[in-house]
């Protein structure tokens, strides 16, 4: 390492811990080989002044040299003597910043003091409304209910309902039969030879006429009138007709 204080200077530091070169002796401190604490910086200090003195001349460059390594030295003792900032652990409230916003918040509150008072003062006492209007749940207060409005609430209640239509008069739902579905069947193969479910069902049908047809159509198909077949899965399924039947024949079905 080179000597910062001059390669001609021969000043030897002389301390209980350490004895040579005052460069070497900032070298041993800063790779933590000498422990800075254990050195007395005024003595260093007062044994380059005499140094100093004893010289006949001296030098700008070697006096600006030692207070270089004397600030640093200063510096690193002064880290090593001064406590520490306690470490916060993770989730703990920094207080600098707690109390940074709370500074923000209180000068927020100052200017907005401010400015409602400058409209307080401009006689501006109209605020537009930003956010929409709370939503107040209604709540039943029967304090003011009597006994004679509870009997009246009830007797339009009842009187609503006698309006309604007796049940005897209620028009009930039309009936199908498999007998009639068979007829239909028997009156579309009479004319075509050859039909369709689809086609028997038509579009408007219900769902109690299509299944009342299906049951017409497996009624047939046992009694070997009617041969059906089906292409492929959830297509439509044709009918042929087997042989004649009159429109008076009766049939024991069993579905019925």
């Amino acid at each position: 390492m080179q000597n910062p204080l001059g390669p001609r200077t021969d000043y030897q530091v002389r301390i209980p811990i350490y004895e040579g070169p005052l460069d070497l002796l900032l070298d041993l401190i800063e790779r933590a080989e000498l422990d800075i604490t254990a050195v007395s910086l005024a003595v260093v200090t007062d044994q380059y002044l005499a140094y100093l003195h004893s010289l006949q001349e001296s030098s700008a460059d070697d006096i600006s040299a030692f207070l270089i390594i004397a600030a640093r030295l200063l510096q690193i003792k002064s880290e090593a003597l001064l406590p520490r900032p306690p470490q916060r652990e993770q989730g703990d409230e920094d207080l600098g910043e707690s109390l940074v916003e709370q500074l923000r918040l209180y000068k927020r509150f100052k200017e907005i003091g401010a400015w409602l008072d400058s409209r307080q003062q401009a006689e501006m006492r109209t605020y537009l409304r930003v956010a929409p209007p709370p939503r107040i749940d209604p709540k039943l207060d029967p304090s003011s209910l009597t006994l004679l409005k509870l009997m009246a609430a009830a007797e339009r209640a009842f009187a609503r309902a006698a309006d309604k239509e007796p049940l005897g008069s209620v028009i009930a739902p039309p009936t199908v039969t498999i007998r009639e579905k068979i007829d239909l069947i028997a009156r579309a193969l009479r004319q075509l030879r050859r039909a369709s479910f689809r086609g028997l069902v038509g579009d408007q049908s219900t769902r109690l006429e299509v299944v009342v047809t299906f049951l017409a159509l497996l009624e047939l198909i046992k009694r070997y009138r009617v041969q059906v077949r089906q292409e492929t899965l959830f297509s439509d399924i044709e009918i042929d007709r087997l042989e004649e039947w009159s429109d008076d024949a009766e049939m024991e079905l069993e579905f019925e």
